[in-house]
């Protein structure tokens, strides 16, 4: 999208003003939604957005800056305001930077970083099949697309350090909210498959298997009845069920929490944070996974990163100001949901790792317990890990047996008191597609997990 000469001069001119370490992001994402009721088309919506951001590092201070002017005029304009915010460093005038883009370009880096090549195998928007192509009952929403591009470099006698990373994202996602009515009671079931693929999306996931399966969650929903309080044994269903994990324990163990001191597992590297049954991982390397990509949004190649490991902490996710702060190595964490923001440390697809418990021995001790089949949203509180999250299906554990479907359950505690709790995890691992939002924005991820049994977790219901 860039030249790479207007790069240089841009980073160039950031190093001469100051700057420790100075990158520019630049993007351009083309977006496409469709939305069908009952049969009909009811929306659609196509897009087009570009643009760059140029961040700068002064020590541990960093500032940012984006625009759509994608000239040699709009980037330096915007280089200037950085600049000029972070004075005395900055010993120039508004005016002198066109003498800047001539001058002699910043040192060649003797050891760039190391930048994936490849397009990944996901077929691009319009390239599906025929069979792909065909029917209005496949509402659709395709997203991705961008083709973001990141240099970086870092001062004369400082880093010596610079490349071009290129990456391409292809990312589509299949949305179905059913709603079943049975006079005055009104219930809904939802699905929302997507992997970082094109239109075969719906090869692999079939709309009206999605469908069906929303339309029996809402149907269970409407026969429920209200779901009692109290403490319980709580086995999580697979899939969406790691939300629970990636709300209460993820964020945990980014580094936007963790540098500051605001997370309770700061300084626990080495420490039992977990039962030994757990195993949790951040693995942005996956195949076509929702959260995957071969570079993250600072240009570094992605990785797997096991976080904790028997119940022991291993790692942290960490991105350049992470590392910076805290002194961790790098992971290939740092993501945002676009160039209007600046990256920090993020989860990518995060899920505890299979266990060797079968599904039927996590409910054979039960006495009485929840069985939380599909979860739903919820909310945290940062840096304690308090949560607490709806259970979009369920059911009551008795004697070992899962019987009637109950409604309007909570699942309430702290996530690091959780990971303590789980008993077992069985060897059914799933992965599921979401959006997830922090300071870098919302940005695609997975999150996963096997059946698990929780000794005791906080419902909330009806006392």
């Amino acid at each position: 999208m860039l030249k790479p000469e207007l790069v240089e001069a841009v980073l160039g001119r950031a190093l001469k003003g100051g700057a420790d370490f100075a990158e520019v992001y630049a993007q351009r994402s083309k977006r496409r939604r469709m939305k069908v009721r009952s049969g009909a088309l009811e929306e659609a919506l196509s897009g087009l957005d570009y643009g760059a951001g140029v961040r700068l590092f002064f020590g541990t201070e960093v500032v940012y800056a984006y625009t759509n002017d994608l000239t040699q005029e709009g980037l330096l304009e915007a280089l200037e305001t950085l600049l000029r915010a972070k004075a005395p460093w900055a010993r120039w005038t508004r005016g002198g930077g066109a003498a800047w883009t001539s001058a002699r370009p910043p040192p060649k880096a003797s050891t760039p970083p190391r930048c994936p090549t490849g397009e990944g195998q996901a077929l691009p928007p319009g390239k599906a099949s025929g069979s792909r192509g065909r029917g209005q009952d496949r509402p659709r929403d395709q997203g991705g697309g961008g083709e973001p591009s990141g240099v970086g470099r870092g001062g004369p006698h400082r880093q010596h350090r610079g490349g071009l990373c290129r990456g391409k994202k292809v990312r589509t996602r299949l949305f179905v909210l059913a709603v079943a009515q049975d006079g005055t009671e009104v219930q809904t079931g939802y699905a929302g498959p997507g992997k970082s693929v094109g239109l075969e999306l719906f090869d692999l996931y079939p709309p009206k298997a999605v469908g069906e399966k929303a339309a029996r969650q809402a149907l269970t929903n409407l026969r429920a009845k209200p779901a009692p309080a109290g403490t319980f044994p709580v086995v999580v269903g697979p899939g969406f069920g790691g939300v629970l994990f990636h709300e209460a324990v993820g964020h945990l163990l980014e580094t936007t929490s963790v540098a500051k001191k605001a997370s309770v597992l700061s300084d626990k590297l080495g420490e039992v944070v977990a039962s030994p049954a757990v195993t949790y991982i951040d693995d942005g390397t996956l195949p076509h996974a929702f959260g995957s990509t071969e570079i993250d949004d600072e240009g570094r190649p992605t990785e797997r990163t096991v976080l904790i490991a028997g119940g022991v902490l291993k790692s942290y996710m960490v991105d350049r100001l992470g590392h910076l702060l805290t002194g961790y190595p790098m992971t290939g964490s740092g993501r945002r949901q676009d160039y209007t923001f600046a990256p920090t440390s993020r989860m990518r697809n995060t899920f505890l790792a299979p266990g060797e418990a079968r599904v039927e021995d996590l409910f054979a001790g039960i006495a009485f317990g929840l069985y939380a089949k599909e979860m739903g949203g919820g909310q945290v509180k940062p840096g304690s890990g308090e949560y607490n999250f709806a259970v979009q299906e369920g059911y009551i554990v008795r004697k070992g047996r899962i019987e009637e479907p109950v409604r309007g359950a909570m699942l309430v505690g702290k996530g690091p008191e959780t990971l303590m709790r789980v008993v077992a995890v069985a060897q059914d691992l799933e992965n599921a597609p979401g959006m997830c939002g922090s300071l870098s924005g919302a940005v695609p991820v997975e999150v996963g997990q096997p059946h698990v049994l929780v000794s005791e977790i906080v419902v909330g219901g009806r006392a």
